[in-house]
């Protein structure tokens, strides 16, 4: 018989003992299956995300307005503007739209252009004006709903997107480009290249999180070796020799990979069907795009049965099965450390050569850090049986649950170790990620200048709003929760027109507004003041004006002639004054007038602020006023002013890191529980003697427990310990300060620990009903 035919024939009389093994064989091959294919759920999914993150961008190309403008109204021409809102901390991506002829581009996702007062909205956006909690929102967007944004118009079934009708809308200098004439939707992106800190952030994301699946799916296939063996020993006494025996284990360990695939993949069907429901930080997947590449999904299908038969073989060669019995049962020799020091060696050999690069001294080879990541993070799988084996090694003594369970782990700490490599791995990669995200976030997260304190939201008004801003301004004021709204007008000044350079900044407002720009001694209606803010000289605000100079005001540069610039002088007793920065962090320049005293009749020219400040007792302060906004004038922004913006893709890769944690935390918790009912289950007839001779179930409950803290608190340990070491490795990589958190690195440890509290809480019941004397009963 043929090597070939020979491995064939072992591995299918395995798999035949896997399903027709009696009760025993077929329930070990279950807990094998769901262990493997929770792993294997997550695979896919993870070999889904990158078609998944595809074609999220490229419907929210297919809806962009960059390409296609043209000069002049015509029968294929819409006229578009964006009326993004924010709702309650939620951001609603709005445009105001108008047809101008009757070919003009429908919006993705749309079967026609919404008219004046009608709204099409996203499914989620519907909801959420449908629900209680929009009843403000309601008021802003009070159009009357006419269609239901389709797929192809959003980038997931959780984004708040909305198209209003508005007759109102034009094209003219005035609006400052917020109007857009376009002939088409849609958008061609050239992504740009993530810098070498951010590509370094991808792979060190994706390593971290699969490495420890792997971890997983490798001690899935070990479940029931206890039992296994003794049937292979049986194996043996009818004539098998110990290569067909450890082929035999290969086919049982195959079986259950093979059921783990089909689990697997039913666990992604169903995980996929459920993952439009989910919507983290306004980010959300339709169904349809988790897809998983082919030559990926290919992959898994194949690497997952070959890892399978790989770890039995390697866990089995130590193992000497004989007719009478497997010689594990004997005292087993000690664990060798020199191999598995040389891991994390061979990992800083690879790490080491590219500290000190960042962003500015070249892009890093992907492979040599991966490879590097893995190495240190399967270091911590291999040192922790060592560990684990000196550290009861030489314990004795204590509280009866106390010996149960030390003597427990003496014989056995191989499986108790397995069952905490995946926590330990995970713990691992998280600390270090973290550090990595902490050490690099200043060079991604910039100051804007910006004063929350002193104001939460800027109105800015469009220049063709013909509404009263001190009456607005009164209005938003005098809604509850607002503290105070505080308006400010600015309008362009010259010497001479038409004039494109040396311009002046007329601030008109009263004098509670003009002590938001400048320091105030004295102050009342009729007063003047020069600012002393340094003038940017890289824009067209270069020029300056002295007490009794002549100004034009107004269209200064000419873009209408229907509107003439008027002709104002500038008080005598204008005095000189200090500037300061507004709360959107703007040092102004030029004049600052009174309402008495400044230009009249300037027209549109000239741009409207309101600064708004609210009162933190009362969150709905902020929505009254940019619905109050909104109502005013369509086309206002009301920008929420923060302390620190972040950059995009620094963020995109920190909310992807937010996803994957959480599928392999929930992996974690659904592997341990299964793992712990496996072993409990393998303990059956020793649970049910120590009763039946007397042993209290508090006791064994109690053990139970130690045996679980015991290699979970070394292997946390562990992990913290490789976990900072690699986060500072990295944090030398990305060229930034090594500053440990240890918030971050309790924070991890806390939460892994808290998995494993609620795993065993969780694994109780069953420990309870396998305690019973009945439990001897052989049949």
């Amino acid at each position: 018989m043929s090597k070939l035919r020979t491995w064939s024939h072992d591995l299918g009389m395995g798999a035949r003992f896997a399903f027709a093994g009696g009760r025993e064989g077929w329930t070990r091959t279950l807990l094998t299956g769901i262990g493997v294919g929770l792993g294997v759920s997550l695979l896919l999914i993870s070999t889904a995300i990158p078609g998944a993150l595809a074609a999220r961008n490229e419907r929210g190309d297919a809806r962009s307005t960059m390409t296609a403008t043209a000069e002049h109204p015509g029968p294929d021409t819409l006229l578009i503007a964006r009326a993004n809102q924010t709702y309650h901390q939620k951001d609603i991506d709005g445009s105001l739209v108008k047809a101008e002829g009757p070919e003009a581009p429908v919006p993705p996702g749309l079967k026609k252009i919404p008219g004046p007062g009608e709204l099409a909205v996203s499914p989620a956006l519907k909801e959420l004006l449908a629900s209680s909690d929009g009843k403000l929102l309601r008021e802003r967007l009070d159009g009357r709903i006419t269609e239901t944004i389709a797929d192809a118009g959003l980038t997931g079934p959780g984004e708040l997107v909305f198209y209003a009708g508005d007759d109102r809308l034009q094209v003219a200098a005035d609006t400052m480009g917020r109007v857009q004439r376009i002939t088409a939707f849609g958008y061609e992106r050239d992504g740009e290249p993530l810098s070498p800190v951010l590509l370094l952030l991808v792979v060190l994301t994706f390593v971290a999180l699969l490495l420890p699946v792997a971890v997983f799916i490798a001690a899935a296939v070990r479940f029931g070796g206890e039992r296994r063996d003794r049937r292979l020993a049986a194996l043996r006494l009818v004539g098998a020799d110990g290569r067909m025996v450890r082929r035999i284990a290969a086919g049982e360990a195959l079986a259950g990979s093979l059921a783990g695939l089909v689990l697997g993949t039913g666990f992604f069907l169903i995980g996929r069907r459920l993952v439009g429901s989910f919507n983290l930080q306004q980010r959300s997947v339709f169904p349809a795009d988790l897809d998983p590449t082919v030559w990926l999904a290919a992959l898994v299908a194949v690497a997952v049965p070959a890892a399978a038969v790989a770890v039995t073989l390697f866990a089995l060669r130590g193992v000497v099965i004989e007719p009478l019995g497997v010689v594990r049962t004997a005292r087993p020799s000690k664990r060798r450390i020199w191999w598995r020091l040389l891991l994390p060696l061979a990992g800083l050999g690879l790490l080491a050569p590219m500290a000190g690069r960042g962003n500015n001294s070249g892009r890093f080879n992907q492979w040599q850090v991966s490879g590097g990541v893995v190495l240190l993070l399967v270091a911590v799988t291999a040192l922790l049986p060592w560990v684990l084996e000196r550290f009861v090694g030489r314990m004795s003594g204590g509280p009866v649950s106390w010996q149960l369970a030390v003597r427990r782990l003496q014989v056995n700490s191989g499986g108790a170790a397995r069952l905490v490599n995946g926590i330990a791995v995970a713990v691992a990669g998280a600390i270090a990620l973290q550090m990595l995200f902490a050490g690099v976030e200043g060079d991604y997260t910039a100051e804007t200048g910006q004063d929350p304190s002193r104001a939460a939201v800027s109105i800015l008004l469009d220049r063709e709003s013909k509404v009263d801003v001190e009456q607005l301004a009164q209005q938003v004021a005098g809604s509850a929760g607002i503290l105070k709204a505080v308006p400010l007008r600015s309008v362009t000044a010259a010497h001479t027109v038409p004039e494109e350079t040396e311009l002046i900044d007329v601030t008109v407002g009263s004098c509670e507004a003009l002590r938001e720009v400048a320091a105030l001694d004295s102050c009342k209606d009729g007063d003047a003041f020069l600012a002393t803010g340094a003038p940017d000289k890289s824009s067209r605000y270069g020029g300056t004006a002295e007490p009794g100079d002549k100004l034009f005001v107004g269209n200064v540069m000419g873009h209408s002639d229907e509107v003439k610039p008027v002709e104002w002088t500038v008080p005598a007793t204008a005095r000189t004054v200090a500037s300061r920065p507004d709360p959107t962090g703007n040092l102004r320049s030029g004049l600052l007038v009174t309402p008495s005293v400044a230009p009249k009749d300037t027209g549109t020219f000239g741009s409207t602020q309101i600064f708004v400040q609210d009162d933190d007792s009362d969150p709905d302060g902020l929505e009254r006023a940019r619905t109050a906004a909104f109502k005013a004038s369509p086309l206002s922004t009301a920008m929420t002013l923060r302390a620190t913006k972040q950059d995009g893709g620094y963020s995109a890769i920190r909310t992807g890191l937010f996803f994957g944690a959480t599928a392999v935390l929930i992996l974690i918790g659904s592997s341990l529980l299964v793992s712990q009912l496996e072993q409990l289950r393998e303990r059956k007839k020793l649970l049910s003697a120590l009763v039946a001779f007397g042993t209290k179930r508090s006791t064994l409950s109690l053990s139970v427990l130690w045996q679980t803290a015991l290699p979970v608190g070394l292997g946390l340990g562990l992990a913290a310990v490789f976990g900072v070491g690699l986060g500072a490795v990295l944090m030398r990589m990305a060229a930034a300060p090594v500053r440990i958190d240890w918030l971050s690195v309790a924070g991890m440890t806390g939460v892994a620990a808290g998995v494993v509290a609620v795993v065993t809480v969780l694994s109780l019941p069953p420990l309870l009903r396998l305690m019973r004397p009945d439990g001897l009963r052989t049949e």
